[in-house]
Order: C-alpha cells, then sequence, then structure tokens
C-alpha cells in the first residue's frame, strides 16, 4: 500500500505532481529511489533534488469575485526573473489563481491540492517544471472574504512583483456600488502598495518592535548628551512618528500628503453618508 506520507516524501524531492508521484511509486512497489529514477526517465523530473533550488522570483496574482464579496491573492514563485516575465506563464499563475479562487483553500498547501484540470494544482506545477526547467512552487496565500458590507479589493503592481488585497468595510449595504467608494478602495490598495505599512493600526505593531525602536533611539539620544528625563519625553515623540510611518491608517495619504488615511476615510464617509472602515489587508512583495 502506498501512503500519503510517502507520496508527500516523493513530491518534497521531485515538485513532481501527487498523482505521477503516487503512480511511480506504485509502479516501483513503494521504492523511493527507484521512484525518483522513474520519474527523471519520464522527463518529469529533470534532477534529483532539483526542488529545494531558490524560487526568489515569480508573480503576486488577485482574483476578486464580480459580486466583490471574496477574493484571494497569491504568490507564485519560480527560479529566474525571465520565466517570471514569460507571458504563458503569467497566463498560468493568472489561470491558478482564479482556481484556487472559487475553491475553499486558504493557504498554500491546500492551494497545491485544489483540483485543476485533469490533476490538481500541484501536478500542474510539476508539468511546468518539465516544460520551463524551473521549480514552481505556491509560497503563500491570503483569502478573504467580506464580512458585513462593504468590499473585498486588489491591485497588482510593478507587473506582477507586488500586490494587494484590501478588505475595506462600510455600514450600509449600497454603499460598495457607490463611485467615491469604489475609487477610495482604488487608491487605499496603491497606498499600500507604494507604501508598505506594517499593520493597519498600533494595536499590530509587536511590543518587541516598539522597544527595539525605542531602545535605537535611546542610544542615540544618550550618546548626544540628553538627560534622562529629557530623553524619556523625546521618546515619545520619536515613536509617535515612527507609527505615522508605519501604521496604515497614520500614514500619510498617497494621493493628498496633508491627510492621513483615517482623515481620507472620514472625509469620504461623509461625502457618501456612511461610516467606511479598514478591515483588514494583505501585501505580497516577491523575494520578501
Amino acid at each position: 500500500m502506498i501512503t500519503a506520507s510517502a507520496v508527500q516524501e516523493l513530491r518534497k524531492i521531485t515538485n513532481a505532481g501527487m498523482m505521477a508521484c503516487k503512480k511511480a511509486l506504485t509502479e516501483t512497489e513503494g521504492d523511493m529511489d527507484a521512484a525518483v529514477k522513474l520519474l527523471r526517465e519520464k522527463g518529469i523530473v529533470k534532477s534529483a533534488g532539483r526542488s529545494d533550488r531558490e524560487t526568489s522570483e515569480g508573480l503576486v496574482s488577485a482574483h476578486v469575485s464580480e459580486c466583490g464579496k471574496s477574493g484571494l491573492l497569491a504568490e507564485v514563485n519560480c527560479e529566474t526573473d525571465f520565466v517570471a516575465k514569460n507571458e504563458d506563464f503569467g497566463a498560468f499563475v493568472t489561470d491558478i489563481t482564479k482556481t484556487i479562487a472559487e475553491s475553499d483553500a486558504a493557504d498554500a498547501e491546500a492551494a497545491a491540492a485544489v483540483s485543476y484540470a485533469d490533476g490538481t494544482v500541484q501536478d500542474a506545477l510539476g508539468a511546468k517544471f518539465t516544460e520551463l526547467g524551473e521549480v514552481i512552487k505556491i509560497k503563500r496565500v491570503a483569502r478573504y472574504n467580506l464580512e458585513g458590507n462593504g468590499a473585498i479589493d486588489s491591485y497588482i503592481h510593478m507587473g506582477g512583483k507586488v500586490g494587494v488585497l484590501l478588505e475595506l468595510g462600510a455600514e450600509k449595504e449600497e454603499t460598495a456600488s457607490n463611485e467615491a467608494f469604489q475609487q477610495l478602495s482604488r487608491d487605499i490598495c496603491l497606498h499600500i502598495a507604494a507604501l508598505n505599512p506594517a499593520g493597519l493600526s498600533r494595536d499590530d505593531i509587536d511590543a518587541s518592535t516598539i522597544e527595539e525602536e525605542n531602545e535605537i533611539n535611546r542610544k542615540q539620544l544618550e550618546a548626544e548628551g540628553k538627560p534622562a528625563e529629557i530623553i524619556e519625553k523625546i521618546l515619545i515623540g520619536k515613536i509617535n512618528k515612527y507609527f505615522s510611518e508605519s501604521c496604515l491608517i497614520d500614514q500619510a495619504f498617497v494621493k493628498d500628503d496633508k491627510v492621513s488615511v483615517k482623515q481620507q476615510l472620514a472625509a469620504v464617509g461623509k461625502e457618501i453618508g456612511d461610516t467606511l472602515t479598514i478591515r483588514r489587508f494583505a501585501r505580497f512583495n516577491i523575494g520578501a
């Protein structure tokens, strides 16, 4: 009997598809080395251990449902920028992202197991490996299903090097169809792509990160000869500046740096007669 763990081990070694691995193990009566050799002989694997090669290039892709109530962001990695810029590879990534989005997969492992064509997404990745000669992997996915009123939106930046998924909330159901709301959603996605916030609000910044910032600033101020009581007051101002640069709602709005994102939310909300909130966001950057 061929166990699921044996299939997974062969997949890890070869990066071949699940069905191909299961068939190879069946034909070799569970002999792992023989199965690797068989896959190589069939051209499914070009060299043993190839799946360990670095996959630091690739594309970020997004798919949002027509109703705007669900969306998925995926990072698919390959080995070289040459493949990442290949039109066929781009179309492939777009297609598997749509397929994954239409399933209920919420992480990379589940995404690889989603049915696709005559097999799974992982089988398709293995086929691309054979076609392109590079390891292709799903690094991560983010899935949002709308919680309440509002909409899910996405934005792909720099030809797929950066991608954003956003849930913009509202109190009224009809707000999602308002043009000003939709423009704000697009603008916030662009803002996130460009300014790379560390979190939505101050609550999202780890205490260890805040302490590290304070420690760095404290040592700098001590080196300048500042008195201890003055240092503590200056630290408050410096950490508030850090929050204004790192937290999405406190950042200067990318299209008008005289207002913060929070203020822009309030202004558009007042314009359309609703209260708007950024519920969550994800930002993927290739290689990060």
